[in-house]
This record gives C-alpha cells, structure tokens and sequence, in this order.
C-alpha cells in the first residue's frame, strides 16, 4: 500500500465547530480514498484544562494556549479556525503568511474590508483555502445544484430560502462570553445575517449566480443585554431577525427571511427554486430527501416527487451505507474534508474559497446597511465556485 501524505492539522478553538471539524478529519480518510492522511496535530485555545480534555477525547497530540505558536510551528500543514468571527482576520493572515493551507468557518469575517484582506493574503501566500459552508455537501443540495446545472428548472424567475431559530427569545440571555459570543456585536459582526442567512446566501449564489443588490428590514426586539464579561448592561447591536429582497444577475428575484424569534423552530433552513419547467425545494429537517416538481410530466401523474437522496450513484452516497440507508448533518462536513483532499491532490481549488465566502460576505453587509437605511443596496458579488 502506497504511502499517504501527512496533513497535520492545527485547529484554534474548539466547541460545537470543533467538534464537527475533528470528526470530519477523523472520518474521510475512512470512507473517500485520498493520498492525503490528516492527523490531528495541535488544538489551540485559552483555556489549558477544557483544551486538554477536548484533545484526549478527539486524539490530539498537542496542546497550545497561543495560536501563534500553531501558526508559526513546523509541524502544522493546515490551520483550522473555529473561534469567533472577529478573530478569523488575524489568524488567517498569519497563517497564510506563514505558508499553512487555511481553512475558516462562516462567515469569512466581521466585515469585508477584513475579508478582502484574507482573501489578498491567501492569493500573495498562493496556499489551498476554503471556508465551512457545509449545507453544500448535503448530498440532496449537491444534487439540487448538479439539477440545476443540467438546465432542467430551464429559466429561473424565483428563489426563497428560510432559517428560523428560537434561542434568543428570553430577555435574561446574556450577551458576550463563549457560550453567547452571536450576540454581541464586536464578536459576530451581525446577528441572524452572518450567522444564519450567510448559509442560505452561500447555497443560493451557488445554485443561482450572483446577488446584485438588496432591499432588507432587520430587527433586534432586545434592545439591551448584561454582558457576560463586564457584567452590566449594555446596548445590543445584533439583528435578532432580517427580512429582504433581492435581484440575482440571471433577473431571477429572491426573498430571505431569518429569525431567532420563531417559537418552535430550531433550526429550520428552508430552500426553493422555481424555474420555467421545473422546481426544486428542500428541507434540513427532512436533509436526505429533495422535493421535485416538472411541469413537462404527463398530466395525469403531474406532482411534486420526494427523491431519497441515497443511492450510490448521488452524490457522496456512493462512500457509504447501502441504498435506502440515511446519512446526517455531521457527513457534511466530513464531505468537505474529502474534497479539500482531493483538491491537494488535483490542483484545482474547491469551493467555497475564501473569494467565495467574500461574496458571500458582500451581500451580507449589503443586507445589514440596507436595513439600516432602509434603502436598496447593490451588493458587489461576484461568482462563485
């Protein structure tokens, strides 16, 4: 057997990404061939004893309170960030300029001027990059795109997409610390818009080009928050919920809605794409099946199909169970893991990249001026792989 390639990885921060992004290393070399071998080399964070224990439970082999001796030692291949998105900046700069393959989670930045200099950083560096947007590598939503591709909706006049959450809601939340860093301002940069419909904006730009400019209403219902760190109370500067329109480059038009405010709804992600001949919608609760609809059906017969995303020859399945036998919202991410590895191996970068991400990253702050202008906004997208 031929000799796999080591990739060591050093991952910043820990918590729920750290989990799903250890997870993913530990499993795609197990069921997608690679040349490539990760191994889970260093975990950096501030706080040695969680960090010692989240390293033994996951199989790291060191440990580190400053990510700048990640960034800068020897035995790290490909820095991993998952701390919050003020901190993605400095980190990714670094690391870039110190030669490491970067990858990020979502959003890309706290703003775009930070995010186009990432963007320039990793371009100068000329290193492998890419950002978790992992609701692409759901296997039914790999499959709306490759649908899509094919031209079977024909021309598409509409797209509608929902992310609804209820955790907000009570007025004794705090704001701040790690366990609620998404609702202060200085850490997350906004609130549902870069944490929920920057996911529904990355899968729709993928499916249906870019986003050329915004309409938004946004909300934040708690004006004030005690702050985890200094203990008192203080202005919130998040969007608790964010509404708009918008027109794609294709003259399709769009509408967006995202909340923490929907009382019964978890994490509800809701996407649909109508088309001249078809139409594709599909659900997170129900991930493995995608709905379909084709007018050009014969009469009789004409209706919305659920297609169960599961046989060997849709995307990704074909690695894993026997047909009619689900895979979870964790397989995504270890998707992702298997085409950066077999992006190494090709030469070709796999999307999202971080220039991705920055489009992303536009029509989100196109959102959020919108909203407080109370104006239509072009946004500046481009793209995307």
């Amino acid at each position: 057997m031929k000799q796999k390639k080591q990739l060591r990885v050093g991952m910043i921060g820990y918590g729920f990404m750290g989990k799903t992004h250890s997870n993913a290393f530990t499993l795609a070399p197990k069921f997608f061939d690679s040349e490539y071998q990760p191994v889970l080399q260093t975990l950096s964070a501030r706080n040695r004893e969680n960090a010692e224990e989240f390293a033994a439970k996951w199989g790291y082999k060191n440990v580190e309170t400053d990510w700048r001796k990640v960034v800068s030692s020897p035995d790290i291949d490909v820095v991993d960030i998952c701390v919050p998105n003020n901190l993605h900046a400095e980190i990714a700069i670094a690391a870039a300029e110190a030669g490491k393959m970067v990858l990020t989670e979502k959003p890309l930045a706290i703003d775009v001027a930070e995010g186009e200099k990432m963007v320039a950083a990793v371009k100068k560096a000329g290193v492998p990059n890419m950002t978790w947007y992992n609701y692409r590598r759901i296997p039914a939503v790999t499959l709306a795109k490759q649908i899509i591709d094919s031209g079977k909706l024909g021309k598409i006049f509409h797209l509608r997409a929902q992310f609804l959450q209820d955790w907000t809601m009570s007025a004794d939340l705090p704001q701040g610390g790690a366990g609620t860093w998404r609702l202060d301002v200085d850490a997350a940069g906004s609130g549902v818009t870069g944490d929920l419909l920057a996911h529904c904006i990355d899968t729709a730009m993928w499916w249906n080009g870019p986003i050329t400019r915004v309409c938004a209403r946004t909300e934040t219902f708690i004006k004030e928050r005690k702050h985890v760190e200094s203990g008192k109370t203080q202005p919130v500067g998040i969007d608790d919920a964010c509404v708009f329109l918008c027109d794609f480059e294709n003259g399709s038009l769009g509408n967006f809605e995202s909340t923490r405010y929907a009382r019964g709804h978890k994490a509800k992600y809701f996407i649909e794409i109508n088309g001249e001949h078809a139409s594709i919608a599909w659900d997170l609760h129900d991930l493995q099946r995608l709905e379909y609809f084709d007018h050009r059906d014969e009469s009789i017969v004409r209706g919305w199909r659920s297609i169960h995303v599961t046989d060997g020859d849709q995307p990704y399945m074909g690695h894993w169970w026997v047909p009619g036998l689900l895979i979870g919202y964790e397989h995504s991410f270890t998707h992702q893991v298997a085409d950066f590895l077999e992006s190494l191996s090709s030469g070709k970068p796999v999307g999202p990249t971080f220039e991705d991400a920055l489009q992303t990253q536009k029509v989100c702050e196109a959102v959020i001026e919108s909203g407080r202008d109370r104006a239509w906004k072009d946004t500046g997208a481009g793209k995307m792989i």
